[in-house]
């Protein structure tokens, strides 16, 4: 967006939301102020509004967002993704995006070539969906438009499959016009000549007639390319090839109509009416490829699509009756039969049956389901019938959700695409530049005859020159590997987490509900002056009205001794450390040794049994009651069974893994070592956990955090890359890069491996895209001609840059056989 520029520098005005005293406009003003490249920053309480004056070449608007999120506020910024057509290199990518982050209002604007989609993330109160949309039509390209209740994707389908019927046709045409030039061209030496006797001037003229469809029908795309960006005062690919073809075709036409002006020293002039119609008919063949291979690319996005249900069965007023899957609402009650699929997420009310959830979790095996339990929409039903009621629909469902991230993530650039967006801004000009320059030395030291040397030379430079193949590089390889997560359970949710993630060489993970299943059961019950079932009595009650695992399993562990819980009375979390509550009125303590000794409890021999209960893994919780230390309840938590390979597999990367947890040192250890786990960072409050990370990357390490719950999102946010359990909570989801979404923990491994494979492919097709242009363009400029005699035919030249596109995204295709 454009800033203010004064002395202090580029000015930016964001507006602050969540604010609610003078003390946290303070907070943030303090945050943003220590952000390396700002010169200042105030924030306005009453108006809402944060003020900054920095350096654009050190510090960016998406950074200023990220800290005021990050300290727990938020920054009214709306995004919008626009489908975008007529985009045909990454130097039209550049000009569209220039145009939308030169818009008042815009925080940031980035444009994929592959997807053909620009997401811009904007001030409502600044600029509106209108005037962005109106800039990008006065860029000289087109929004794909949507009627009320029209589906996106399939609208963009329908247009995507209608522009590659029309340049279908177009190149069948082109190729049975192109045909017959061939023909007259080689007249003579086919010896039809013989037959029927065609003057020179006349097939010139034949040639001319057949060629002039060719150039300014099917070739019309690359003209209009070509002036849209000429009207902005900037190039594209439809330059180099609207001139290159055009140079031909007027070199041609005057040899025609005035051969005299050619012939110098005994030099007849010659047309190259087929160089201009095979040009053209080549390169729209080259887009015609690159269009099916990049059709290829989003197939990912079209299985998810494929899986939802079509209709839903619903129940109303007694009768069964089917209707539309757009027309379900919340509260609907639902039947599903055997084979069915599930039209929506929600919760079984009757029946049971056994669902199939790969879809969601990878596993084949089927997942028993009964009344109360959670059913996903777009799984498979596979035995039983049951009702079900309908929690979330439409957009809000987990599959919508799912493809609206992988949309996200095929359509976000990940740091390496900013080399190439960058050498692309320059990249035309250039080009343009470098065949000028041809043309004079051709003209001027080449041999006779050096006019139409020069011509050639400078066409070829022209055609051969591939920002497509630049453009195409990163984005279908990001689409290609974003799709395979998804297949795999793994939702990356920007391309930049794809590429940090293979750089990561350390993972922290929470211990509770992501190494271990999060349903801790009681194991030992060490009393002290009181007997169990009063420990039980007096720890259930105090905890009855707690959400947390532990508290859970001795509620559990009451019910199940039929012990009669009363309701506690001035009950007060210590966050990390227990809980205080009075029961039967008297002060009851529950939590770990920190909280006994903060209250001044002697715990006395029990820190024996507690050390000897930590030495098997198990989480000793100290009660006391009325000031006196009565017991222990030993709670342990059981691992996931993926547990030990995951890391294993971590271990055989070279990657350090770490595990954090509140629990005592001992018994964070002790199921360390279970695990086969490096590092344990124990005892450690949840607001602790993201300045532990902090602390692990000054260590200048590249640090993932892997967790479930609201009070990982901190971690999450802070590590490189954060990666929630799927199973977890949704805040925690919202602040992760990457979600997996069985909760398997062996995602975290295939991420990794993921990021490696779509890197190395990256690389590679940016290699033969700049390798191409550096190799070719040269040749096609004429310097293998004074040494071996070898000049490259502007022909050959369209076919080779055809080819490039197509070879780059057929590299990237080759992630489709990525296996974990």
């Amino acid at each position: 967006m454009p800033e203010d520029i004064s002395a202090s520098g580029n000015r930016i005005d964001l507006p602050v939301t969540g604010m609610s005293c003078a003390s946290c406009a303070s907070h943030i003003q303090e945050a943003l102020a220590a952000l390396k490249g700002v010169n200042s920053a105030s924030v306005n309480f009453a108006a809402e509004k944060a003020t900054v004056y920095y350096d654009k070449s050190v510090v960016s608007a998406d950074d200023f967002i990220n800290v005021i999120k990050d300290q727990g506020y938020g920054v009214s910024v709306s995004k919008i993704t626009l489908p975008v057509k007529g985009m045909s290199c990454a130097s039209c990518v550049e000009t569209v995006q220039k145009t939308l982050q030169s818009l008042d209002g815009v925080v940031s604007a980035s444009v994929n070539f592959a997807t053909e989609k620009a997401t811009i993330e904007y001030f409502p109160s600044r600029t509106g969906i209108r005037e962005i949309k109106k800039a990008v039509k006065d860029a000289g390209y087109e929004i794909v438009e949507v009627e009320k209740g029209e589906d996106i994707v399939e609208k963009e389908q329908r247009e995507r499959e209608a522009s590659y019927r029309k340049l279908k046709a177009r190149v069948i045409t082109g190729a049975f016009l192109t045909l017959p030039i061939f023909i007259l061209m080689q007249w003579e030496h086919i010896g039809l000549s013989k037959i029927i006797d065609v003057p020179r001037q006349i097939n010139f003229l034949l040639q001319m007639v057949i060629t002039t469809p060719v150039q300014f029908w099917i070739g019309w795309q690359f003209y209009t390319g070509a002036l849209s960006a000429a009207r902005h005062r900037t190039t594209n690919m439809n330059t180099l090839i609207a001139v290159g073809t055009s140079a031909a075709y007027i070199y041609s036409t005057v040899a025609t109509f005035f051969p005299s002006f050619f012939e110098i020293k005994g030099y007849s002039a010659e047309v190259y009416f087929d160089t201009a119609a095979t040009i053209i008919v080549l390169i729209l063949l080259g887009r015609l490829f690159e269009a099916r291979a990049k059709g290829r690319t989003s197939e990912a996005i079209k299985k998810l699509i494929g899986l939802q249900a079509k209709t839903a069965r619903v129940v109303k007023d007694g009768k069964e009756t089917d209707i539309p899957i757009e027309d379900v609402e919340i509260g609907d009650v639902i039947v599903v039969r055997p084979g069915e699929k599930i039209p929506a997420d929600g919760v079984i009310k009757e029946g049971y049956s056994s669902i199939d959830e790969s879809m969601v979790t990878g596993e084949s095996m089927p997942v028993e389901k009964n009344a109360g339990d959670s059913v996903i929409g777009a799984t498979i039903n596979k035995t039983g019938s049951f009702r079900f009621e309908a929690v979330k629909v439409g957009r809000d469902t987990m599959l919508s959700n799912i493809i609206e991230m992988v949309q996200s993530a095929q359509g976000s650039k990940p740091p390496i695409a900013r080399m190439a967006d960058l050498i692309a801004s320059y990249f035309v000009p250039a080009v343009m530049g470098i065949a000028a320059l041809t043309f004079i030395v051709w003209y001027f030291w080449g041999p006779a005859p050096s006019f139409t040397y020069a011509v050639l030379n400078f066409i070829a430079v022209l055609i051969i020159a591939c920002p497509c193949a630049l453009g195409l590089a990163t984005p279908t390889s990001i689409m290609v590997g974003t799709g395979k997560g998804a297949e795999n359970g793994v939702l990356i949710r920007s391309g930049g987490a794809l590429e940090t993630a293979h750089r990561i060489n350390s993972i922290v993970f929470d211990k509770t509900g992501t190494l271990t299943k999060g349903e801790p059961e009681v194991t030992d019950i060490v009393s002290y002056g009181l007997s169990e079932k009063e420990i039980l009595f007096y720890a259930s009650s105090a905890e009855k009205g707690s959400e947390h695992p532990l508290a859970e399993a001795i509620v559990k562990r009451a019910r199940e001794n039929k012990i009669d819980m009363k309701d506690a009375e001035h009950f007060q979390a210590v966050p990390g450390h227990g809980i205080k509550a009075t029961v039967n009125g008297k002060p009851v303590l529950l939590g770990n040794e920190r909280l006994m000794q903060d209250e001044g409890i002697n715990i006395g021999s029990l820190k024996h049994d507690a050390e000897k209960l930590s030495k098997q893994g198990k989480t000793p919780v100290f009660l006391s009651v009325d000031n006196i230390a009565s017991g222990i309840i030993a709670v342990s938590d059981t691992l996931k069974e993926e547990s030990v390979n995951a890391v294993r597999s971590l271990h055989d990367l070279g990657i350090e893994v770490v595990m954090i947890t509140g629990d005592n040192k001992r018994t964070g250890e002790a199921i360390a070592s279970q695990v086969g786990i490096d590092r344990v960072l124990a005892e450690v409050l949840p607001e602790d956990k993201a300045s532990e990370v902090k602390k692990l990357q000054s260590e200048s390490k590249v640090v993932a955090m892997v967790g479930d719950g609201i009070n990982d999102a901190p971690a999450l946010a802070q590590a490189d890359v954060g990666i929630a359990i799927g199973t977890g909570t949704d805040v925690a989801m919202e602040a992760s890069d990457i979600t997996l979404i069985g909760g398997n923990i062996k995602g975290v491994v295939t991420a990794i491996a993921l990021s490696k494979a779509t890197l190395r492919n990256i690389k590679q097709n940016l290699f033969w895209a700049f390798a191409y242009n550096v190799i070719l363009i040269p040749v096609a400029a004429g310097v293998l001609f004074p040494f071996f005699g070898i000049l490259l035919n502007p022909m050959i030249a369209a076919a080779a840059m055809g080819l490039s596109s197509v070879t780059v995204v057929t590299n990237a295709l080759r992630l489709k056989r990525f296996r974990v």
